[in-house]
This record gives C-alpha cells, sequence and structure tokens, in this order.
C-alpha cells in the first residue's frame, strides 16, 4: 500500500492537535518528523519533548527523521516519546551498523537516509538490517524546496537492488512530493511518500492529503 507522510516541518504546530485526528479519519498512517539541530543541517527544529507532546493527541505511527551530527545521542529519547521508527543519515556517523542495532533494540524500526548526493554504495552493507530506507529527493534542511529529478533514477537502481536480493523495506522519499512528482516516485518504487508543503502549507490540509494519496495511488508501478 502507498501512503503519504505528512512532514509538520512547516505546519503551524497549535493546529496540529486539531488537524491530526481529521489526517488519521482521512487515512493518514505515519507522521515524519524533520530533526534539525543547527549543524548536520542549518535549520534547528524540535526534540523528543515535542515528539512526546504529538504521541498524546495522535494514534499515527511517529517516524523521527534525524538530520543531526550525532544522531547516537537522541535515538533513546525519541523512542522512549513514542517514536517507532528512528531514521539516522548515513552521511552523520562512521558506525552505521552500530546505530540501526542500537534502534532495534530499543524496540523501533530502523532506517537509514541518504542525501542526493550520496551513492547507493554508502548503504549496501546494512540492507539487510534495515525497515526503511530513505531516499531525499531535495538536498535536507529546508521545506519548500524543489524535487530533484536525478534522484528518480537512485531510486530505481535502489529497489532493483533490493528485489534482487530478496529484501522489502520501506522505501520513502522526502523533498518536493506534489500531485506530479508524487506519481514519478512511486513509478520507481517508493511506497511512503513524505510531504509538508503539499499538505499543511494548503488552505485545508486534509482535502490536499486526499488529493495526494490518490495522485500516488494511482501511479503505475
Amino acid at each position: 500500500m502507498i501512503h503519504i507522510a505528512p512532514s509538520i516541518l512547516n505546519a503551524n504546530l497549535m493546529q496540529l492537535p486539531a488537524l491530526l485526528p481529521r489526517l488519521e479519519g482521512a487515512g493518514a498512517a505515519v507522521l515524519h518528523l524533520d530533526v534539525m539541530d543547527g549543524h548536520f543541517v542549518p535549520p534547528l527544529t524540535f526534540g523528543p519533548m515535542l515528539a512526546g507532546a504529538l504521541r498524546s493527541v495522535t494514534g499515527l505511527f511517529l517516524e523521527a527523521h534525524l538530520m543531526v551530527d550525532r544522531p547516537g545521542d537522541l535515538i533513546e529519547d525519541f523512542v522512549k516519546a513514542g517514536c517507532g521508527r528512528v531514521i539516522v543519515h548515513a552521511e552523520a556517523t562512521p558506525h552505521l551498523d552500530r546505530l540501526l542495532g542500537a534502534i532495534r533494540k530499543l524496540g523501533a524500526e530502523a532506517g537509514v537516509a541518504i542525501n542526493p548526493g550520496t551513492p547507493l554504495a554508502a548503504i549496501e552493507e546494512t540492507l539487510g538490517s534495515l525497515d526503511l530506507v530513505l531516499v531525499m529527493t531535495v538536498n535536507p534542511g529546508w521545506g519548500g524546496q524543489k524535487f530533484i529529478p536525478g534522484c528518480i533514477d537512485k531510486l530505481a537502481r535502489l529497489k532493483a537492488r533490493l528485489d534482487a536480493l530478496g529484501l522489502s523495506p520501506h522505501l520513502e522519499v522526502d523533498g518536493g512530493i506534489n500531485l506530479e512528482t508524487a506519481g514519478q516516485a512511486v513509478a520507481a518504487g517508493a511506497d511512503l511518500l513524505v510531504a509538508g508543503n503539499a499538505v499543511f502549507a494548503k488552505p485545508d490540509p486534509i482535502a490536499a492529503f486526499g488529493e495526494l494519496t490518490a495522485a500516488a495511488r494511482s501511479a503505475k508501478r
């Protein structure tokens, strides 16, 4: 099943307690938390306390996307706050396998993200221990960026490699997802699409979520 994972990066946090139950009612299953430390990427967003606050107002599955220099310092806090999946960047650590093991030991799903300029070879040796691979389709840091078309080829090559190995982690894309690019990502193999502005920047986020979900699910794979 193809799912849209709304990202709260540019959402009005004061409106989320009212919006999240409606998103859940509209079919949302995953809420994406873009965690930034002001070092790995320039912006500074939020920490585990917000994840815990969100956990108290929604039944959505929470995934924490750690765009931080020292992801190992935050994994346990986000799992304790209620995140069922933690995603770390391959570029942020020389000990990727160790971090993935730490996430799973805490009882959460383990994911890895790679930036547009990072080759798939950087995660090749960890593919068998992943619940999710996130292919960044913009350079991380800010919402509202334009989708990088060349990332589609990377996604397709990753999907082919996973199929050849008999592996089936979630394939997620993050960045520039809209009514046009959602179909391209799904056709290349994605089953989970992060969308921030395409949902929360619209006058009616619930309607926008529904339209985006329909566009993604109608794409030919």
